[in-house]
């Protein structure tokens, strides 16, 4: 059980939803309040595509947030011949790069056209989820925790390798502690973060992929397997994220994206992780972002969270941690908030 003794806002942004969880103390877990919800990039992106089919310039002011469906959408809405245009800021959503950005074809500056519709840009929805929630009487908490996926600040070299080298200093860093890979504040170089950090300021704001297996751990079953070693692995819609774990000891990881994994390759990735030939070139190679190994952890358990769960490891035990795998990442975030902020 997670026992906070202040009420928390805890969201967990991915690719296709955002996950909330509004905790109360003394109210349980399985009866706080809960919303899945459509991811910021999704959403921008949908306003993109209306601005395309009304013929419409776009103008893209805001911060610095994930791409994915959005960047689609601009790549859309200049092939028909639209402009796009965007604040410095915004324009580092579509790249770190913004000489490349301008050579996509959007026009950076600080105003509008007078033509052109205006998006906002961010990963925190703060206006849109204080409405929500007010709609049903529930108050917005103070403290406030988010987690987003952040490849760092790599403008001229591939961001896959660049986040996954983050990954491995903060595992040296921190002696291969499951937490070493969650830091508060975010890095200098966690551009995304350190956005989200700016608009709300005392906010814990963290990476999506360590945050949902820390809320994995969270089920009594996983809790009991990794105790003499167990493969967690988390299928997300944009990213899946494996560890090989003892305790709190992260004996080896990679991270690949979901969409290049079918259930074979998994396993097969998952069999090399454990016994320790895995290399971060195989899994680069194959469109990941790497692997990084420090010893071989002989285990069978393998315990999978995330909405790919399913798809690519049917056969695995489904951590559904207070019963609910969607919020596996704001569990996480929960316990994080008790480690760095009441511990």
């Amino acid at each position: 059980m997670i026992d906070l003794t202040t009420p928390l806002l805890a969201i967990d942004v991915g690719r296709g939803t955002q996950d909330i969880l509004v905790y109360e103390p003394g109210r349980s877990i399985e009866n706080s309040i809960k919303l899945v919800l459509p991811s910021p990039n999704v959403v921008v992106a949908a306003k993109i595509r209306q601005a395309t089919r009304a013929g419409c310039p776009v103008f893209l002011d805001g911060f610095l947030m994930g791409g994915g469906a959005n960047s689609g959408a601009i790549r859309e809405h200049l092939s028909r011949g639209l402009p796009v245009y965007a604040t410095p800021e915004a324009a580092g959503t579509i790249h770190d790069d913004l000489e490349r950005v301008r050579a996509l074809g959007v026009e950076i500056r600080a105003a509008p056209p007078g033509d052109a519709v205006t998006i906002h840009t961010t990963d925190y929805m703060e206006p849109e989820l204080r409405r929500a929630l007010s709609l049903f009487g529930v108050g917005y908490p103070e403290n406030v925790a988010i987690a987003v996926q952040d490849h760092g600040y790599s403008p001229h070299r591939s961001n896959r390798i660049h986040r996954f080298e983050l990954m491995r200093e903060r595992l040296d860093a921190g002696d291969w502690d499951l937490l070493s890979l969650a830091t508060d504040p975010p890095l200098a170089d966690m551009t995304r973060m350190r956005a989200v950090r700016h608009q709300a300021p005392g906010a814990l704001v963290t990476d999506t992929g360590p945050v949902a297996l820390i809320g994995a751990l969270c089920d009594p079953v996983v809790r009991h397997l990794a105790a003499t070693g167990v493969t967690l692995v988390n299928a997300g819609n944009g990213h899946t994220l494996c560890f090989t774990l003892k305790g709190r000891e992260i004996y080896g990881l990679f991270e690949h994206h979901t969409g290049a994994l079918d259930p074979a390759k998994l396993q097969r990735y998952i069999r090399r992780l454990a016994d320790g030939t895995l290399t971060s070139e195989e899994v680069f190679d194959d469109g990941g972002h790497g692997a990084a190994v420090r010893k071989s952890l002989a285990t069978g358990a393998v315990v999978v969270t995330g909405p790919n769960r399913l798809r690519l490891l049917p056969e695995a035990y489904q951590a559904a941690p207070f019963g609910d795998m969607m919020l596996s990442g704001c569990f996480g975030l929960m316990h994080l908030w008790k480690e760095f902020r009441e511990g």
